[in-house]
């Protein structure tokens, strides 16, 4: 055991933030702290590494363990550049190679004991730089630089003029290469592109000491977690497995809690009214069982009720008109910013019920592609067409179709004037603005409430194409999950950038991959972009294919692939198609079937031989026309 963590309590002005929390920490371990946004990680973490003090507790450390930790914000203030800033941590092992290469020349000159004692010292040396990677410093700093998105050119620049999120990558780079037994890290994804992520993913994965990771970024946890820590009311559960062993367990718990809650509720109502009927007899014996049943109440162990789940939103996302099939079709777009172009000869093509993606690395132009199709910025050429009834409903990451003058209240009711008061308020709740929240102006807002004022405007358009760029970002997990549920059940078409490989994975039927200026589709969530994104970027990018065996191959197995992918997505949507013309048929000859019954109960129609021959014939028609819908809505549903 590497660290353990016991009774840790934490309060804050007289509000408690952590009550007694405990657990504990392997070696090689790697595990996950979550919670809502305030449940106290940061806290936790803080208290782990003696930047805070714990009210009540003990944090107990292996004697000898190194830990590296990585705040939230770094305010790394340094002249040096980023490399020589990579360079420092590496500092012994570079005076170690310095002084085995001064060995080297002394020991030409020396003799006797003088140079045994030399090479005494040199073998000590060469094996101690051997154990720590010596002959691999260079290497490993850059490659470390490189996975978290530095660029060779960017080495030289210096510290003290990188972003807040630079300073950030360069103090995660100084912990990795570090190599402590322990490593924390608190949100270290913030800044990271999805190809850094993948990077850090798999080198945490690899690497030899413990990690414990405070993040919203489910994809990362699920791949890495081996045990989660969940915060919450300041208490603390501990859970084997992954983020999704996680999601699964906690609900499993959670039920069961509210269960027994529920049932020992019903009980002490029912001993309760047990009491009551045998008080009123008014007997010796019957009061004298209604006393021993006072005491069995007062004597039982009251279960704590388990607390509302009051932060989830309640987004309901339906079209009031349905779209045609060809919802977007775009052809050979492209758009530079000067000599910098952004890309080229992109086309794209979006039929009614996908949810497709927009992935790529940061400054790519995915944004841009949303906004060009919502006609705020002009395209350099292209030409986009919208389908019939097709309504779009825009979310900006920006939130520029906010107006940061009106209150949240008056944002709802100027786009819809027809809700009372009552409705827009009942709106708002449901993005958990209450009371005298509505009345906020928007721009006093921060970033997460801007989004779910954005998101409720979304949910009141019943608009049949969504357009949205980044709509996780600055949600916690919980408000995540329920838009996922939204758009999952939501029957129109969704287009969106994001980030969030978990929300990605759970929400496309197809991903467009924004790379090397133009689009690749791949037609699945993003464990298929994950598994077919090499041979994929070989075909679309003209890259050359090793000469591997298989190599040519797996690229011609990958065109069929995608072939019969996009084959069976069609016949999927034909199928969804057939299927609604089915129940729509069934729906309208039941209701004639129905019409055909009461008509055959009014005297005037079966006391008619000639109109009652008629209906009965019809009648008929219906029950054999029924019977073949019935089997074929079977057949495809």
């Amino acid at each position: 055991m590497i660290l353990s963590c016991n009774n840790i309590s934490k309060s804050f002005n007289g509000v408690p933030v952590l009550s007694n929390v405990s657990f504990h920490i392997e070696k090689q371990e790697k595990a996950a702290i979550v919670g809502i946004n305030g449940a106290g990680k940061s806290t936790l973490l803080k208290i782990i590494t003696g930047e805070l003090s714990a009210d009540e507790g003990e944090v107990y450390l292996a004697r000898g363990t190194t830990v590296g930790y990585l705040a939230q914000n770094q305010d790394l203030d340094s002249s040096r550049s980023i490399y020589e800033e990579m360079l420092e941590v590496k500092r012994p092992v570079i005076e170690m190679e310095e002084r085995i290469r001064s060995l080297e020349t002394e020991m030409k000159h020396a003799q006797g004991q003088e140079l045994e004692d030399m090479l005494s010292l040199y073998s000590r040396l060469s094996h101690d730089f051997e154990l720590q990677n010596g002959y691999a410093w260079k290497s490993e700093v850059t490659g470390v630089l490189k996975g978290l998105g530095f660029t060779e050119d960017e080495f030289s620049k210096p510290v003290s003029a990188l972003s807040g999120g630079q300073k950030t990558r360069v103090s995660l780079g100084r912990i990795l290469l570090g190599k402590p037994d322990l490593i924390m890290l608190d949100e270290p994804t913030n800044h990271l592109d999805m190809e850094s992520i993948a990077w850090l993913e798999n080198y945490l994965l690899n690497y030899p000491g413990a990690v414990i990771i405070v993040a919203h970024d489910r994809y990362f946890l699920n791949r890495i977690a081996g045990k989660v820590v969940e915060l919450d009311n300041g208490r603390s559960s501990v859970f084997t497995g992954n983020y999704d062993d996680y999601r699964k367990k906690r609900a499993m718990i959670r039920e069961a809690q509210i269960k027994a809650w529920m049932n020992q509720q019903q009980e002490i109502r029912h001993q309760q009214e047990v009491i009551t009927k045998l008080k009123s007899f008014n007997r010796e014996k019957s009061i004298k069982r209604a006393e021993s049943r006072e005491k069995m109440l007062e004597k039982m162990e009251l279960l704590e009720r388990p607390a509302e789940i009051n932060d989830e939103m309640h987004i309901t996302l339906e079209p009031n008109i349905t779209s045609g099939n060809d919802v977007l079709t775009v052809r050979n777009l492209s758009k530079a910013y000067g000599n910098h172009l952004l890309f080229s000869h992109v086309d794209i093509d979006i039929k009614r019920g996908e949810r497709v993606a927009i992935i790529g690395n940061n400054g790519t132009g995915k944004t841009t592609i949303l906004k060009i199709i919502n006609q705020l910025v002009e395209p350099d050429t292209g030409e986009i067409t919208l389908g019939s009834r097709v309504h779009i409903g825009y979310y900006d990451q920006d939130h520029q179709v906010l107006h940061m003058e009106k209150t949240l209240f008056d944002e709802i009711q100027d786009d819809y004037p027809n809700m009372d008061n009552t409705h827009v308020r009942n709106v708002l709740a449901a993005f958990l603005f209450t009371g005298d929240d509505v009345f906020k102006r928007i721009g006093d807002l921060s970033g997460g409430e801007r989004g779910r004022v954005s998101l409720a405007k979304l949910m009141l358009s019943e608009s049949n194409f969504l357009i949205l760029d980044e709509p996780t970002n600055h949600l916690d997990i919980t408000s995540k999950e329920i838009l996922e549920d939204a758009l999952n059940q939501y029957t129109g078409t969704v287009l969106y950038v994001s980030h969030d490989r978990y929300f990605i994975n759970r929400t496309a039927t197809r991903i467009l991959d924004l790379t090397g200026q133009t689009l690749i589709n791949y037609i699945g969530n993003y464990d298929y972009y994950l598994e077919k994104k090499e041979t994929m970027e070989q075909i679309h990018l003209s890259q050359p294919v090793s000469n591997k065996p298989g190599q040519t191959a797996a690229v011609s197995e990958t065109k069929q692939d995608w072939k019969a992918h996009k084959e069976e997505q069609a016949r999927l949507r034909k199928r969804e198609n057939d299927l609604k013309k089915t129940e729509k048929a069934i729906e309208e000859l039941e209701q004639r079937d129905g019409e055909i019954d009461s008509l055959l109960a009014l005297e005037e129609v079966y006391t008619d031989h000639v109109r009652l021959a008629e209906l009965n014939k019809e009648k008929e028609a219906i029950a054999s026309e029924l019977e073949e819908l019935y089997q074929k809505w079977e057949e495809l549903a």
